[in-house]
């Protein structure tokens, strides 16, 4: 199947040319401009701006939405206030999740539902099956999908204005209160002479973190403006592999890594468990996410290694291996950020900790190193040979 191009297509050739290019989630998306490293660094020093136009966003209204809404997601959508925004998971009867969403609540009967671009039409397809679901619910909210033309004017796409000077240039961009904008709030304002819905949130753990929900036909323009304007200021545009090594860096999981994939990653072992509101009156998947609240056994961590020149890159799959060399679990992600290796792990509850060194054990990388012993996948339990120590971080970085 052909690649499909997001709104911004045009602009990534302008900056950067084919090159860069590559598929995800069925679109053709920037990997990096310039490099991941310079990207990486921008965002934590100045800024970064982000394609994020490929995400779904689905609107939920009517009467029913809110309830709605309280039945397919974990977290409490009746907290909601209009403005504000609420981080929540989509589970199955099973209560496997099927997607990590932000929900934005734009009236009293409206509300915005994000959703990651590689799990849309599985959402979609759910979400539309518990319409049709009269064993689950006789709720039927109008459910539109906003980046479709058939919404018109409503439609919206998400550009990210991400670091620590992004509240400097939209200032100057808009006469709107930027600065009164709280962690998960949102405001309709306008930057560059662009009608979006300006909100505070994003996936790169930075403070100063905003999405813009701006309209399919005015997202190149604004993202021009953005990059014109905020250039003085170090603003960058920024590709997925920054995108990546800074959530990592961050701490945020990624669905089929730190959530769901094939170990079936819960929200609370993934360390988000206070996003899943077991005191509900109901919501889809509760009672398997009861039982499990109670008895998960593993969890992710974060670790850090060397990255220095020399040192072999850590993998995804990799083992982790506690001080006695036995095997505690797996690497989930890693990315490279300066002289360091950040790496997010699977690995059994409570037997790695904050401050303690732990060794890891690298898998085979050719035929030849198999050959020579080197294992293509390990397992809990078993003991193994540390290539090299890192340490237990905390869970989550702050900046």
């Amino acid at each position: 199947m052909e690649c499909k191009k997001t709104v911004l297509y045009e602009n990534h050739l302008a900056l950067g040319g084919s090159g860069h290019l590559a598929e995800f989630a069925g679109y053709l998306m920037p990997l990096w401009y310039t490099s991941i490293s310079s990207e990486h660094e921008a965002v934590r020093k100045t800024a970064g701006m982000f394609d994020c136009t490929h995400m779904g966003i689905l609107e939920i209204c009517g009467g029913d939405a809110e309830g709605f809404l309280n039945l397919i997601s974990t977290n409490n959508v009746s907290l909601l206030k209009t403005g504000q925004a609420q981080y929540s998971y989509i589970l199955d009867t099973n209560g496997k999740v099927l997607d990590d969403i932000i929900i934005y609540k734009l009236e009293a009967d409206r509300f915005m539902v994000v959703v990651n671009a590689a799990n849309e039409p599985k959402v979609k397809a759910w979400v539309n099956s518990v319409v049709n679901d009269k064993s689950l619910t006789e709720l039927k909210p109008e459910i539109t999908d906003v980046r479709s033309r058939s919404a018109g004017q409503n439609q919206r796409v998400d550009i990210a204005l991400q670091g620590p000077v992004s509240t400097e240039c939209l200032s100057n961009l808009s006469d709107g209160d930027i600065l009164s904008i709280k962690p998960f709030r949102f405001i309709n304002t306008e930057v560059a002479g662009t009608d979006v819905i300006l909100s505070r949130t994003g996936y790169t753990g930075s403070k100063a973190a905003y999405e813009l929900y701006v309209h399919p036909d005015k997202a190149a323009d604004l993202w021009r403006k953005i990059l014109d304007k905020g250039g003085a200021l170090g603003v960058m545009p920024c590709g997925l592999g920054a995108r990546d090594s800074l959530r990592i860096e961050a701490g945020l999981p990624l669905h089929g890594h730190e959530l769901a994939g094939g170990f079936n990653i819960s929200p609370f072992e993934a360390g988000y468990g206070w996003a899943v509101k077991l005191d509900k009156d109901f919501f889809i998947g509760q009672a398997a996410m009861e039982q499990h609240s109670r008895t998960y056994n593993k969890e992710v961590i974060r670790i850090k290694l060397s990255g220095r020149k020399g040192v072999r890159p850590v993998r995804e799959g990799d083992g982790i291996v506690d001080g006695s060399g036995i095997c505690q679990g797996w690497v989930t992600s890693c990315a490279k950020v300066n002289d360091e290796q950040v790496a997010l792990a699977y690995v059994e509850r409570g037997t790695l900790k904050q401050g303690e060194t732990m060794g890891l054990y690298y898998l085979a990388r050719s035929q030849s190193q198999i050959t020579k012993g080197k294992k293509e996948s390990v397992n809990i339990g078993v003991k193994l040979e540390v290539d090299i120590e890192g340490e237990i971080v905390s869970r989550f970085e702050k900046f």
